[in-house]
C-alpha cells in the first residue's frame, strides 16, 4: 500500500488525477530517474491501482522499454515531485516486458510472471 500521509500533509489536495500521474519521474532509492510512468493498472473490481507501466530508456518514445512496478512499491517523494521506488533500475529492467494487450487481458502466464517475479499474490 502507497504511504499517503507524506504527500497528504504537504499538499492541500489529497487526490490526483491519472493524467498527472502518467509521465511523472520514477527515481531509485539513490535519488536517480529511472524512468516514467506510462500508464496506471487499475484492479476493475477494488478500484484500487496495482501496477504502474513504467518506461525506461529510448529516445521521443524510439527504442523505449516499458516494464511494471507493483503500485505497492512506489512512493510519491514530494521534494522531487516523483515517484521513488526501493527497487533497482536492474531489478525493473528484469521485470517482464508486456504490450498494452497482455496488460489489459492479465490472464495466464503473464499474470503469473508478473506476480512471480516481485513475489506478489494476484488477488482477482
Amino acid at each position: 500500500m502507497v504511504d499517503t500521509s507524506a504527500s497528504t500533509s504537504s499538499s492541500p489536495h489529497a487526490f490526483i488525477e491519472s493524467d498527472r500521474v502518467e509521465g511523472t519521474v520514477v527515481y531509485s532509492a539513490a535519488g536517480e530517474r529511472i524512468g516514467t510512468i506510462k500508464r496506471l493498472i487499475i484492479d476493475k473490481v477494488s478500484g484500487q491501482v496495482t501496477y504502474a507501466v513504467t518506461f525506461f530508456g529510448g529516445f521521443l518514445g524510439l527504442g523505449a522499454e516499458s516494464h511494471t512496478i507493483p503500485w505497492s512499491r512506489l512512493q510519491y517523494d514530494t521534494d522531487r515531485h516523483g515517484y521513488s521506488t526501493d527497487l533497482t533500475e536492474q531489478e525493473i529492467r528484469g521485470a517482464p516486458e508486456f504490450s498494452r494487450e497482455d496488460i489489459l487481458g492479465m490472464s495466464g502466464h503473464a499474470r503469473d510472471a508478473l506476480s512471480g517475479y516481485y513475489n506478489l499474490p494476484f488477488v482477482e
